[in-house]
């Protein structure tokens, strides 16, 4: 089979001004980024058609290193709907560099089942990840400059002691985690301790992801806090007169993007935050766009259930009011092995024992889904490793729990890989208008909604909080914002904290750590175990992998 890239590069690209017309965009309705790629103004967003359309959502078992192919299972499902004559779009995240130069390489999907122009999607697109940098930075820079001119008349009195806000950058960069910034003297600034976040991570990004137009988000801007001044009274984005430029700086990237599959399925692009770190779905405008122009809506949420798909009930719909129809999480024999506790490197055997061992995990993730009202199909991402008897097992397994399942082949080929799945997510979607359940009400507590995450989502006994964090929570109450949703942070690799746990763990205790105010984005992010915003690069990096030719070719992305 060709590499990824290669079948990327050799498609049948139409022109975005097509794949536009076939969702009734005049061509010129559209802000052209070349001759493949698109913007679409926010005023197609229609209220109407959104309650008529019908929203898939695609969720994944726990992450492994062998891969589980959500995105491409998304993409091929999105193709398949589209070849049983339904009008889909398929509406995903912006990829970060930091992944794409480090462990897990280009995020665009697979073999047929691509979004395209990948190269571009995959490397910097439409610049709408550097705008969210660059709005960051800038209230960084206003903090720190309001904190250095102390008999300004605009000086604000801000303990430098009390900011959290740090800088942040499109790369996996652990050496600018803890940094002291402000040397050099009087005039340089005022020495503190500071360090980088990956922007995905920013709560610009998140802000941006849970905003419903320009003015929503220039208002959510303001609403961002910065620190406490010396008399202990709170500090926002607002105060230092910072979110009309850093909503100026973000005025074309509020707008969602065009592109499409290798079958031509529209595909709408637009927002990065991850799913161990924040809510790790994509714009609430871009879903809206999706519904408003498209009878169905593919869409993802990063890494498993308990991370991204809960997060997408709890934060993403219930502050559009987002209805979901269908659910489906993403399976393969090879993570449920390795979940089952084969090693890696044997996972292309067949090992019928690990494979029961590792139903734990699958079940628990269906569990996960039913809190929220849904039963979900299951998709078996197929590889060619697969055996007959290990797919005949995990179809009896999620049979015999009354779940429709399919074996999706969209890898290798597209969209008529996924018709069978196509077909029983289909049958599966339900306009039940009560069906849906948040897993907690924003009036409860914080601990609480804490705790109803930690207990009924990971399957914890408990969950501790360092002083530090209680702290927090207690502040975070006083200043007004206890209603907020929660955005717990941590691993992905472990339904627990420990990423080292594997399968379903039992009897373990969630320890919260610290906890972070993301006002501007409407939510708090306790961060859990020792998950860390600043991710570091591997000891091979897949930036080594990449490489470009004299005619501009590019290889190694995939």
């Amino acid at each position: 089979m060709k590499q990824d890239i290669e079948i990327a590069q050799e498609a049948n690209i139409r022109p975005i001004v097509e794949v536009a017309a076939s969702l009734g965009i005049p061509p010129d309705e559209l802000e052209l980024y070349g001759k493949f790629k698109a913007k679409i103004p926010l005023h197609f967003i229609d209220e109407k058609r959104i309650k008529k359309g019908k929203l898939i959502l695609v969720t994944a078992i726990t992450p492994t290193p062998a891969g589980e192919g959500k995105t491409t299972t998304s993409i091929g499902l999105a193709q398949a709907l589209n070849r049983i004559g339904k009008k889909t779009t398929v509406v995903l995240r912006e990829p970060s560099l930091g992944p794409v130069f480090g462990i897990k390489g280009g995020a665009a999907g697979g073999g047929y089942s691509q979004v395209i122009p990948m190269e571009d999607i995959n490397l910097h697109f439409t610049g709408d990840i550097s705008a969210v940098e660059k709005a960051h930075n800038l209230l960084a820079a206003l903090i720190d400059n309001n904190i250095q001119l102390k008999n300004s008349d605009g000086n604000l009195g801000i303990d430098p002691r009390t900011v959290e806000w740090k800088r942040v950058m499109d790369m996996n960069e652990r050496a600018l985690r803890d940094i002291v910034i402000g040397l050099g003297g009087t005039t340089e600034g005022v020495p503190r301790q500071s360090g980088f976040e990956i922007t995905a991570a920013s709560e610009v990004m998140a802000t941006l992801c849970m905003s419903s137009d320009l003015m929503d988000l220039k208002e959510r801007l303001g609403n961002i806090f910065v620190g406490y001044t010396y008399g202990d009274k709170p500090v926002f984005a607002r105060d230092l007169k910072a979110n009309g430029a850093m909503a100026a700086l973000l005025k074309d990237a509020i707008k969602p993007n065009l592109v499409q599959t290798l079958e031509g399925t529209p595909a709408i692009i637009h927002g990065g935050p991850f799913a161990n770190i924040a809510q790790g779905t994509n714009t609430i405008i871009a879903t809206k766009t999706g519904l408003s122009l498209s009878d169905y809506v593919v869409t993802e949420a990063g890494f498993a259930s308990e991370l991204g798909a809960e997060k997408f009930f709890d934060i993403k719909s219930q502050t559009a009011k987002l209805k979901t129809n269908a659910v489906v999480i993403v399976a393969t024999v090879r993570a449920i092995k390795y979940h089952g506790g084969a090693k890696l490197s044997a996972l292309g055997s067949e090992d019928l024992e690990a494979l029961i061992r590792g139903f734990d995990n699958l079940d628990k993730h269906i569990e996960n889904m039913r809190y929220f009202g849904f039963r979900p199909v299951i998709a078996i991402n197929r590889f060619d490793t697969d055996t007959a008897a290990e797919l005949d097992l995990l179809v009896k397994h999620c049979t015999m729990k009354n779940l429709k399942v399919a074996v999706n082949e969209s890898w290798a080929k597209g969209g008529e890989g996924a018709i069978d799945l196509a077909n029983k997510v289909i049958e599966e979607i339900s306009d039940c208008a009560n069906c849906f359940k948040p897993l907690y009400e924003l009036e409860w507590p914080l601990e609480k909604k804490i705790e109803t995450i930690c207990t009924k989502m990971y399957g914890a006994d408990h969950v501790e909080y360092t002083v530090k964090a209680k702290n927090q929570l207690d502040k975070i109450e006083k200043l007004g914002f206890g209603n907020l949703a929660v955005c717990i942070a941590k691993t992905q690799k472990s339904l627990s904290d420990d990423q080292n746990k594997r399968g379903r763990p039992q009897g373990f205790t969630i320890k919260i750590r610290e906890v972070e105010l993301s006002s501007g984005a409407g939510f708090i992010v306790p961060i859990a175990g020792t998950i860390m915003r600043m991710p570091g690069l591997p000891g091979s990096p897949s930036a080594e992998k990449i490489d470009i030719d004299e005619t501009g070719r590019i290889s190694g992305l995939f």
